[in-house]
Order: structure tokens, then sequence, then C-alpha cells
């Protein structure tokens, strides 16, 4: 199992919609390990394809809460069928914008639709965390990023701040 360079905002790869997986096989199995290697190592509880370059329908997370057993789930092509009218607020953040987290509303029940590791049609009914989880990834997935959801003037302050960081690193 490989652990995989996590991209960052400004690159473009993370507003690029990912393709449908044709077929789950042992290579689409294996970028399922090394992006849950590359999630936990990172610290995080959630991974799109697209944040490691691989723009593929497939994200993984992990909701278990610090103390309990790992719990990592697999996520290929996944769909939202239905969500809740009802709207909770998470405090939200991104491996893909370290270190910035803000407050994102969303459904706070939702029912996905997709196939699991061994490709395996599911559906699965989420609230919680779990909920905003798979929303999140699955932004991801379409291109979007939970920055999305603020105001322009905050999207706008952390997207300057982290091209200057670019700029700075790519000039050293």
């Amino acid at each position: 199992m490989t652990i995989r360079n996590i991209i960052t905002i400004p690159d473009p790869v993370l507003r690029e919609v990912c393709a449908p997986i044709e077929s789950v096989d042992d290579a689409v199995r294996k970028l399922a390990d090394d992006m849950l290697d590359t999630m936990y190592d990172a610290p995080g509880i959630g991974l799109a394809a697209s944040q490691i370059g691989i723009l593929q329908r497939i994200f993984v997370l992990d909701v278990a809460a610090e103390g309990e057993d790992k719990s990592p789930m697999v996520f290929i092509n996944p769909e939202i069928v239905w969500s809740s009218e009802d709207l909770s607020i998470y405090q939200e953040g991104c491996l893909s914008i370290p270190e910035f987290y803000e407050e994102v509303e969303r459904p706070a029940s939702v029912r996905v639709k997709y196939q699991n590791r061994d490709g395996e049609s599911q559906e699965l009914e989420a609230d919680g965390l779990l909920a905003t989880c798979i929303q999140h990834e699955l932004d991801h997935l379409n291109g979007k990023l939970f920055i999305d959801y603020l105001s322009k003037l905050k999207r706008d302050r952390v997207v300057k701040k982290f091209s200057k960081a670019a700029r700075m690193t790519a000039k050293a």
C-alpha cells in the first residue's frame, strides 16, 4: 500500500468532474487501499480520488471516533438519491485546504447508492457526521469544494492565501 500526495488548492484538478469507474477490479481495490492509507496518514476522515490527482468516482471515509476501532468505508460511483429537508451545520475542514475550518450547512440526512470494494451495489442512509462527510466527498468528485458554500469574501480570502503560498513554494 502506498501513501499518495494530497493535492491542495489552488490546483485546478480539484475543480475537475470525475469519471465513473467502469468495473471494480484489483486496480480499483488497490487505489481504495492507497486512499485509506493516505487518509489515515494525513490524518483525515475522508478522501476523494481527485484529491490525489485521480479523476475517478471513488472516495473513502472513516468517521469512527477517537479510541474506537477503525471503520473504513469505500464508495465507488456514489450518488445521493435522497436528502432531508432538515439541515445541520458542521465545522468542516479538508485535506486539500489544510488548517482551514468553517461551518457549512448541509442536509442533515442523505441516502446514497454506491458500489462497495467488491463492486456490489449498496444503499446507505446516513445522518450526522457521516452524512456530512458523504456530501463533502461527493462534492469533490463533482469538482466542488466546501469553501464554495461560504460567502464570496471568505472564499476569495482562502483562495488568495493558498495561491500566495503556492507561488512562494514554487519560487523556493
